[in-house]
């Protein structure tokens, strides 16, 4: 009775490595990957997150060239692609490839015309000559045009004293 019980636990211990094998193989290379935004104007960028490249990998799309993935400490792997701008507009797939595994993932974005916005420049671009000059200008006349008002002053209030 106790070699057969021992002969079912091994066999059980051996069904259960047996079956374990497949799925942590199937954890190896690129899986959960995410867009952001899912909609990208052409020119734009194209943020690319991806779970299972340990060690980095490629992404490949037709709207945008070749980007390399690079891990970051949280253990994912990220890259930034940015879209052409003659790219035309509709549904794109993108490929992900990592260095350590032959396994290949696709994910689908849109491209949207146009350019986008180009927000958030406040403050960060210098004035051109001509609005230099024309700043120099006006205050130039505003100047000239206080001191005449200042002079035609004094000279009307010593009249009346």
């Amino acid at each position: 009775m106790r070699a057969s019980r021992a002969l079912m636990v091994t066999a059980a211990a051996c069904a259960a490595v047996a079956l374990s094998a497949p799925l942590a193989g199937a954890t190896n290379g690129p899986r959960n990957i995410t867009v952001n935004p899912f909609s990208v104007h052409q020119g734009g960028t194209l943020h690319i997150t991806v779970d299972g490249c340990g060690h980095g990998g490629t992404v490949t799309s037709n709207a945008f060239p070749r980007a390399q993935l690079s891990v970051n400490s949280s253990g994912h792997s990220e890259a930034r692609a940015r879209i052409h701008n003659h790219a035309t507009p509709g549904d794109y797939n993108l490929s992900v490839k990592c260095s350590d595994n032959s396994r290949i993932a696709t994910h689908r974005f849109r491209v949207v015309a146009g350019q986008g916005s180009e927000g958030g420049l406040g403050g960060s671009i210098g004035p051109s000559s001509t609005e230099m000059a024309v700043g120099a200008g006006l205050v130039a006349s505003a100047a000239v045009g206080g001191t005449v008002f200042i002079a035609r002053r004094r000279r009307t209030s010593n009249t009346l004293v």
